[in-house]
Order: C-alpha cells, then sequence, then structure tokens
C-alpha cells in the first residue's frame, strides 16, 4: 500500500483522524472492517452532489437529460476512471489472493473505493466537505458532459471529424512516462502525418492522456476551420 499522505494530498483532504480513510481503502478481501458500508452512503452522496451540480449548470435542461448526464458521471466506468486518476489501485488493501489476480486495477474494485472514500470524507468531515472534494474531482467531467453523454469521446470525436473529410488517422505516441512507479504520469502526442501537425498532453494513464490530445487536436483544428 503506497503511502496515505500522497493520496490526502490530491485529494486536497486533510482529516483529523484517518481510520475512515483506511477502512475505505480495505477491500472485504482483507478483513471484516471494510468498505461496503462508506461505500453505501458514498453512491447515495455522488447522486445527489453530481445531481445538483448538473441542476445549477444546466438550468435550460430537462428532467431526463440532466438524469441521462448523471448516469454517465456517477457509473463504474466513469468513477473507476477518477480512481485511476488519483492511483486508488496502488492504496487499496486487497487480500493476498485478490491481489494476486489484478484487483487493484478491477474497474469494480475502483469505482466502488472511489465510492467509499467520498463516504469516508462525510462521515468524518460532513457533508460540505464531502462535497467539496466531490466537485473538484467531477469539475473537468461535469464541463465536458455534454459530449461524455453523446458517447462520443474526444478520440472517437476527432476520427470522425478527420474521415469527413476524407483524411488519414491520427498517431498516437507515448512520449515519456515520469514519476514514481505508484503516480506516474504519461506524456502522450498526437500527430497528423498529412499536415504534419502535432501536440501533446499528459494524464494519470496512457488511455486518460491519448484523450486529452485528441481533444487539444481538435481545438486545433476547429479554430482553424473557423478562420
Amino acid at each position: 500500500m503506497s503511502s496515505l499522505p500522497s493520496l490526502l494530498e490530491r485529494l486536497q483532504y486533510q482529516p483529523k483522524d484517518d481510520a475512515l480513510i483506511r477502512q475505505a481503502l480495505t477491500h472485504r478481501s482483507f478483513g471484516k472492517d471494510h468498505n461496503e458500508r462508506l461505500e453505501f452512503i458514498g453512491d447515495a452522496l455522488l447522486d445527489l452532489v453530481v445531481g445538483d451540480a448538473l441542476f445549477q449548470r444546466f438550468p435550460e435542461k430537462p428532467e431526463g437529460e440532466l438524469s441521462r448526464f448523471r448516469a454517465e458521471l456517477v457509473k463504474g466506468e466513469t468513477l473507476a476512471e477518477l480512481a485511476l486518476d488519483l492511483d486508488l489501485g496502488s492504496y487499496v488493501r486487497l487480500g493476498q489472493g485478490e491481489r494476486k489476480s489484478g484487483g487493484g486495477k478491477r474497474q469494480s474494485i475502483l469505482a466502488n473505493t472511489f465510492e467509499a472514500i467520498i463516504g469516508a470524507i462525510y462521515m468524518e468531515a460532513g457533508f460540505d466537505a464531502a462535497r467539496q472534494t466531490s466537485l473538484q474531482l467531477f469539475e473537468s467531467l461535469i464541463d465536458s458532459i455534454e459530449q461524455r453523454a453523446s458517447h462520443k469521446d474526444p478520440k472517437t470525436t476527432l476520427q470522425e471529424h478527420l474521415q469527413a473529410q476524407k483524411r488519414k488517422l491520427p498517431i498516437y505516441q507515448l512520449e515519456s512516462t515520469s514519476g514514481q512507479q505508484h503516480s506516474q504520469t504519461f506524456l502522450v502526442s498526437c500527430r497528423l502525418v498529412d499536415q504534419d501537425v502535432s501536440v501533446e498532453a499528459s494524464g494519470r494513464s496512457k488511455k486518460l492522456a491519448e484523450q486529452q490530445a485528441a481533444a487539444l487536436m481538435l481545438e486545433q483544428l476547429t479554430s482553424r476551420e473557423t478562420l
């Protein structure tokens, strides 16, 4: 298990007592003081906090669309992405068998641990602290929710944009990896060979870095095309 202070720094949260955070990082395969009750309360909190954030952000959207946005943001896949950004897999405590089978990288375990962390912050510091941490972590996802909810991530959108213009598809390349093993940052380039245009972006995983690079390339292309 990696050093807890580094995780708390990423969360921008300092508890008076870290016992609940440690429990939130404990899978049931590790022991009886596991995180499932904290996961339960974290799940409910995220529904409320994310729902309220969307309600405030999109006053013109009907209930059905807000529900669809929230479902996209609080689904297991999205929570696992956020957990990867926090490198929760390096902090979660797993039984030996679960660890050997790759449990620290399993989407369901990462998502459940993320919910438990939010639940632990609520139980230790109250609603406002849990809300603040949640909004900080979800901020960029809420900003891009309309695109996410259309099920077209930046890489897919960029590919379709280029195909519509009968152009060659982009090439993604890992340029460098930095940081300690439990807290790596990946630098990825996205290059258009037919224009010799390239951008770079970083992320806590190669996949996230590629998505960021694709988003930057899209911005560059659309700004040129509107000139």
